[in-house]
């Protein structure tokens, strides 16, 4: 079996990442807070499912920026996606759920996990890496030339 050069580099991102997540179990602390398990009070459990709610928005913008082709029947230039109606707005908005659901996530780890800040940190950065890894396999679709 030969993987591409594309998915070797994606995988520079899944391993790492899934190595950390599961190392720190930060995937579990998240689930605990979110469900009520941890001993935690109600903003620990309202910044979790903000968290959870930017990470849902930025995989819709991310199948969304991938589905573009086959929604407008065009291939669009996303090195200059400035200039492209649609991906103009789309990115400086997923790019504003990246941050904010990463910075969530971080203070909600370090606040009310026993990881900690550091780890909450590194723990967020993990599950990031580690999901940005998988969407990027995901092939994006070309439009056929006509």
């Amino acid at each position: 079996m030969s993987l591409s050069r594309h998915t070797l580099r994606q995988l520079k991102f899944v391993l790492p990442g899934g190595l950390i997540t599961f190392w720190l179990g930060s995937h579990h602390q998240l689930w605990s807070i979110i469900k009520g398990e941890a001993q935690v009070d109600h903003w620990a459990r309202l910044a979790a499912l903000a968290s959870l709610g930017s990470a849902i928005v930025t995989v819709a913008l991310f199948s969304y920026i991938l589905l573009v082709p086959l929604i407008q029947g065009q291939q669009p230039n996303y090195r200059r996606w400035r200039e492209h109606g649609v991906l103009s707005s789309v990115i400086p908005t997923l790019t504003a759920s990246i941050v904010l659901g990463w910075t969530a996530l971080s203070y909600t780890l370090g606040r009310w996990s026993p990881l900690g800040y550091l780890e909450g940190v590194v723990a967020a950065s993990g599950l990031y890496a580690l999901a940005f890894g998988l969407l990027g396999l995901i092939p994006a679709p070309k439009v056929p030339r006509q």
